[in-house]
């Protein structure tokens, strides 16, 4: 896993701009603290920052090959699982490798099919190709967007990276914020293919674009589309078994220690049983870690979102499975630590946080690194699967707007929109925007002929999942983990496991009358009765009066400090808050004072423009 970065410029000579390229590429080097470098000619200069994972010595980058036509250079991030078999491929059809990496494999696929490479990689991937054959850039980025790949586009060319931080540290790159990208930041949804930053876009999950001297173009490889399913109930649970084993087997594949993320629920322990049963054949044990908060567990309290603590339950599976097992217990006042805080905000480029699930997210990953460089998660089978108590809830299935809102607009719970002042509330219009944005969304996906009302809206609210929600999803884990140089790797995204439960219609995917029933059967005869009859529960979030108290301190001196943020948010909403006892702080206001605090930090560290008219 890496940071990719890159300029392409048809009117400047790039040789003389060496040190530009230098500074973006210097901010991936959290990304890939292993190693960098960078390549340069006339019109294009590509920059990499290396987390090595597969062929330690072999697998340096940018490369670059030629074959006297001109040089075809490469700069890469993620895994190819099935990079074996496509060597073999190409080693059969003459081609010949100088390392044991699916880089080289990606780049020689790229001189045998072209930009058709991507439909024969299995993996989590973005990467760009010089092609001075032709004076080409290619971008291409995977089916699910595991992997974040943006550019910006200038007068003569493009820039890109593998965060935006890359291209606004290119002078020629405006680092602005306008109405429309607070809309991105304040709305949770993510419209593909936009960012928080004026006139930065995002590679499109499953797209390649292109850009030569005629311009800039886009095209589709993958989507998900409606197919008809015939296989019967047993038969599709046998399938997804093999599928899933097959692609957690397959990203095991590793030239550095491995573990996995087991929080006690059914993905992430399923995901730890299918890892424990492979690595065993070969004589190995697998590791997992888990977060618990100090006291959690001992001073539990049960509420709508949560009902149970993770860690008994992760210490259950642990045993079940004989994993090497470790709970990673953070402390409130880390958590609180503003300059941890400032990380998480940094890691992400924008406010975007869910507060202590963020920084607690940070700590546990910071503290895996010591012993592993890749951990596989159970990220991504609610949103496959049906997971979601929201998915069954019938005034959810049947509301008018994003599922994942719906819960919250049928309750009295605060709106972000509620904490902004009268007037960039206005101009944002938040109701209008989302009202378009799930329409747009809505009108995208395909149905078949024949089918119930029902089964037509219930297929809509698995594509938003699965185009909209999970995307934000995958982006906070990806930012998250690369900034402590840890590689998060997402079984349940492997495409040919989306595809198939995608079009297994809702009555097979709850035929036992709960959620994620296919997940459920196809992995029954390896983990334990509790955890196959657990309600889920969400990542967890600290109930310590301590960490509120924090935050409440933290506010006051926001509220007293001149911070430009006062000039975003509803001054007398956090006022108000700060004047009231800690004890009685509900969740949405604790939720409202923690992105205030982002705010604030992403203001103090990135100085944006703010186009608000």
């Amino acid at each position: 896993m890496c940071g990719i970065t890159g300029w392409v410029s048809f009117h400047k000579d790039l040789t003389q701009h060496q040190n530009i390229l230098d500074d973006m590429t210097r901010t991936q080097y959290l990304r890939g603290p292993d190693a960098g470098g960078t390549w340069v000619a006339r019109h294009a200069g590509l920059g990499h920052r290396r987390l090595s994972i597969i062929d330690l010595e072999g697998g340096k980058q940018p490369m670059s090959t030629s074959n006297g036509d001109g040089d075809v250079v490469l700069t890469y991030s993620g895994e190819a699982y099935n990079f074996a078999a496509l060597r073999n491929e190409l080693i059969a059809r003459g081609h010949r490798f100088a390392t044991r990496s699916d880089t080289e494999v990606v780049l020689r696929g790229y001189l045998e099919w072209g930009a058709g490479v991507a439909e024969r990689l299995n993996g989590m991937f973005a990467f760009a190709l010089w092609d001075a054959r032709v004076e080409k850039l290619v971008m291409i980025r995977d089916r699910m967007g595991i992997k974040p790949l943006y550019y910006y586009e200038t007068d003569d060319g493009a820039i890109f990276g593998s965060e935006p931080k890359a291209i606004l540290a290119n002078p020629h790159a405006v680092k602005a914020v306008d109405l429309a990208g607070l809309r991105e930041l304040l709305s949770f949804t993510q419209t593909p293919g936009t960012s928080v930053w004026y006139g930065v876009k995002e590679v499109l999950p499953g797209c390649i674009v292109t850009l030569d001297r005629n311009g800039l173009r886009e095209r589709r490889y993958w989507s998900l589309a409606a197919k008809e399913h015939t296989d019967d109930r047993q038969t599709t649970i046998d399938t997804v078994r093999h599928l899933l084993g097959d692609t957690v087997n397959g990203q095991l594949v590793a030239d550095v220690d491995r573990c996995v993320l087991l929080s006690g629920g059914l993905d992430s322990s399923a995901i730890t049983a299918l890892s424990a049963a492979h690595l065993r054949e070969s004589g190995e044990q697998v590791r997992s870690f888990a977060v618990d908060f100090v006291g959690q567990t001992e001073n539990f309290v049960a509420d709508d979102i949560y009902g149970t603590p993770d860690a008994p339950y992760a210490l259950e599976v642990s045993q079940h499975v004989r994993s090497l097992h470790q709970t990673i217990l953070v402390d409130h006042a880390a958590m609180a630590d503003r300059d941890i805080r400032r990380k998480v905000i940094e890691a992400r480029d924008s406010p975007l946080s869910l507060g202590d699930k963020d920084t607690s997210l940070y700590l546990l990953f910071q503290s895996i690194r010591q012993h592993s460089t890749v951990a596989l998660s159970g990220e991504a089978a609610d949103e496959v699967f049906g997971g979601y108590a929201w998915m069954h809830q019938p005034q959810v299935q049947t509301a008018d707007t994003y599922p994942w809102m719906a819960v919250f607009l049928t309750g009295a719970k605060a709106q972000v929109s509620d904490r902004l002042n009268k007037d960039l509330s206005a101009a944002l219009d938040l109701r209008s925007f989302i009202g378009d944005s799930y329409a747009s969304a809505v009108a995208e996906v395909s149905h078949l002929e024949g089918v119930t009302d029902h089964e037509k809206r219930m297929r809509v609210i698995m594509y938003l999942h699965l185009t909209r929600f999970v995307r934000m999803l995958l982006e906070r884990k990806d930012r998250i983990s690369m900034a402590v140089g840890l590689e998060v790797r997402v079984p349940f995204c492997d495409h040919r496991l989306v595809e198939y439960v995608y079009n297994t219609p809702w009555s097979l995917k709850t035929f036992d009358g709960k959620e994620k029933s296919l997940l459920r059967a196809a992995t029954a005869d390896i983990l334990p009765d509790s955890v196959l009859k657990r309600v889920k529960s969400p990542y967890p979030s600290t109930q310590s009066p301590a960490y509120a108290r924090l935050l409440m301190e933290q506010a006051r001196d926001l509220v007293h400090s001149g911070d430009p943020v006062l000039d975003l948010i509803d001054r007398k909403w956090l006022t108000d808050i700060t004047t009231r006892p800690v004890e009685q702080m509900d969740m949405a206001e604790r939720n409202g004072i923690e992105r205030a605090l982002d705010f604030s930090a992403w203001l103090d560290i990135y100085k944006p423009e703010l186009r608000l008219a």
